[in-house]
């Protein structure tokens, strides 16, 4: 029998311990990456949340997460109160999300279907109807910054395409003619 092909038990187990630690700190340091993301992303999308608020009305915020954000409306949920439950991430240094989630209180559970309403996005003519009727009271349209008027142009093209063929004997021209200053 060949002693060099044989590992000894005290080897193999020393070689798995060492292993094994190395995994959980590389666990460790994916936990609290995934945990910084997670944190970072609810300041983010808190932010978004306001700005779409502002542009769009509440109604919209529900929608721009279905078209913009890959995941659930209640993972973005928990993000924003992870965000705003704690003021620096390192306050929950070494734990995992589902472990944040429990120290703040925020629920991991999904709701199952019997316990709310769903809730339905917008029609995108309510949601343009939405937006004009924001955007009409507002007539100096020069002290919006630049961003802004093209952000309106742009999310009332469609409408005022649509519009346009009421008021007028031929169709629109070009499809850019959207693009025409607010007046």
């Amino acid at each position: 029998m060949n002693s060099a092909a044989v590992i000894s038990p005290v080897a193999e187990i020393n070689r798995l311990h060492a292993e094994a630690k190395q995994h959980a700190v590389a666990s460790r340091r994916a936990l609290g990456s995934a945990l910084t993301s997670a944190w970072q992303a609810g300041h983010l999308l808190l932010l978004e949340k306001k700005r779409v608020r502002k542009m769009m009305g509440g109604g919209a915020w529900l929608l721009w997460l279905e078209q913009n954000f890959q995941g659930t409306p209640r993972t973005a949920q928990r993000y924003m109160k992870l965000a705003k439950g704690v003021a620096d991430v390192a306050f929950l240094q070494g734990m995992s999300l589902r472990q944040a989630y429990d120290r703040l209180g925020i629920p991991m559970e999904e709701k199952h279907a019997g316990e709310c309403f769903p809730l339905q996005p917008l029609a995108p003519h309510l949601l343009l109807a939405s937006k004009l009727v924001r955007a009409l009271p507002a007539c100096d349209w020069q002290r919006f910054p630049a961003d802004k008027r093209a952000a309106l142009r742009r999310d009332l093209a469609p409408l005022y395409q649509r519009m346009r063929l009421l008021f007028e004997d031929k169709p629109a021209v070009s499809p850019h003619s959207a693009d025409q200053p607010l007046t």
